[in-house]
């Protein structure tokens, strides 16, 4: 393989309570080398995930990537950008085609038949296809093939995970980014690229569940056998959190947020009867004291909701029995006091936090190791995988004889029209193409 550039990815996170851009290159042992981070807060230009006002998201994508480019000294031209929300939704389908002659072996060409036909799913009105997932594939009634390629037979049929979004809230991100001069070179569901940066291979084949609490949402993705198996949104996160801290406590919203982030704890009877907290009165008024307990209880209220939401949809997966792996939770919301052990309580899952501090050198930025910027750097762990597979591909293509380089000899999906590749952009990188791209994952990944 040929010497390649130094890539330098940028992984920009619009969430409901922070817009991040994340400036990095991969160091030379594999591993994320920060160059610089950039963050505001949007206000109430997004929630729980979408886009509300695009003129405040465009202005606080700026502000957030301006700072990430001074402090990496790199002009940022395209990200890879994470995208959740409420509207997002999951499905499971089949697809299947018939080949002429079943002798020949089943190539990448064939692949990219049913990838096609599985495309052609009736959707709700509305909703787009993000992302699709291969789980297993069927050649001529054989079940539970993991790599058809080079296989004969003349029925190919293939069960898939489908993420799909509504149209207008995919939309609205790729304007805002547009609108703030960037291009998006890819476009990720956030909890699949939190899952890149907290998870290893060995708990995806043991079977875990990735919890990602944010501001606005708690996404869910369920691995088992490597592969990702069931995703969902609970509508509720950190933020509502803070709503009730606000309305039960009558302070302000700042306030609130404070003191769920210094004294917050999920369990009441880990706190002490007498401690109190003294909130500055406005305006010369008299302080205001909290009892630390019953600012317990009003968050345990509210994490015992979102959570039984979560485990509801862990048993409505089908794979409660087969997390070896526990629960990992990650996310802003995670950091949470005590938080892993009422998690615990209400599964009766082994949980623990989930730092993407695996992925990343020795920078000079230590506060992307908090579990809030997971995300950030799983979307540019998978820009950057999405990258080498290119990269691969161009290697592969340039020792083709001219004559054959043709859809025949090399079928490339990434070419496709551009609506495609936006939507599909990271789909090669959960299937393995050739051996040639599972030698390179595998280099890249550590």
């Amino acid at each position: 393989m040929k010497e390649k550039d130094v890539e330098i990815i940028v992984g920009l996170d619009i969430g409901t309570t922070k817009i991040c851009a994340i400036v990095g290159k991969i160091s030379e042992y594999g591993k994320i080398d920060i160059l610089g981070l950039g963050k505001t807060c949007p206000g109430d230009a997004v929630m729980r995930g979408q886009v509300v006002n695009i003129e405040r998201t465009v202005e606080a994508i700026k502000v957030a990537v301006a700072e990430g480019s001074e402090k990496s000294r790199v002009v940022i031209k395209s990200v890879v950008v994470g995208i959740a929300g409420q509207h997002i939704k999951s499905l499971q389908n089949r697809g299947q085609i018939t080949r002429h002659n079943g002798e020949d072996p089943i190539g990448q060409k064939d692949i990219d038949r049913l990838d096609a036909d599985i495309r052609k799913v009736v959707l709700d009105p509305g909703d787009e296809i993000i992302h699709i997932f291969p789980q297993d594939y069927i050649v001529d009634y054989e079940r539970g093939i993991k790599e058809p390629i080079g296989m004969p037979g003349v029925r190919l049929e293939g069960n898939f995970h489908i993420i799909t979004g509504h149209a207008t809230a995919i939309k609205n991100i790729k304007r805002c980014v547009n609108m703030a001069g960037l291009q998006v070179s890819g476009l990720v569901l956030e909890p699949v690229a939190s899952s890149e940066s907290v998870l290893n291979e060995e708990e995806k084949e043991a079977g875990v569940a990735l919890i990602d609490i944010g501001g606005g949402t708690t996404d869910i993705a369920i691995f088992s056998d490597g592969l990702l198996r069931h995703t969902a949104v609970v509508p509720l996160g950190g933020e509502i959190i803070t709503k009730d801290i606000k309305e039960g406590c009558n302070v302000m919203y700042k306030q609130a947020n404070l003191m769920k982030i210094k004294f917050g704890s999920a369990l009441p009877n880990e706190t002490k009867d007498n401690e109190i907290i003294s909130i500055p009165g406005i305006k010369g008024r008299e302080p205001k004291e909290i009892s630390v307990r019953n600012l317990s209880r009003i968050i345990n209220a509210r994490v015992r909701e979102i959570f039984e939401h979560v485990y509801y949809e862990i048993k409505a997966s089908g794979f409660e029995k087969k997390l070896q792996g526990g629960i990992v939770l990650t996310g802003g919301g995670s950091q949470l006091k005590h938080l892993p052990q009422l998690v615990e309580y209400i599964t009766g899952l082994d949980t623990r936090i989930g730092y993407p501090t695996e992925h990343l050198a020795n920078g000079l930025i230590p506060e992307v190791k908090s579990p809030m910027y997971a995300t950030c750097i799983g979307l540019m762990l998978m820009g950057y995988n999405q990258k080498s597979i290119e990269d691969v591909i161009d290697d592969i293509t340039e020792d083709i004889p001219e004559d054959k380089k043709s859809e025949e000899v090399f079928s490339d999906p990434l070419q496709e029209k551009n609506t495609e590749k936006e939507s599909g952009i990271f789909k090669l990188f959960f299937t393995k193409v050739t051996d040639f791209m599972k030698k390179d994952q595998d280099d890249f990944q550590g």
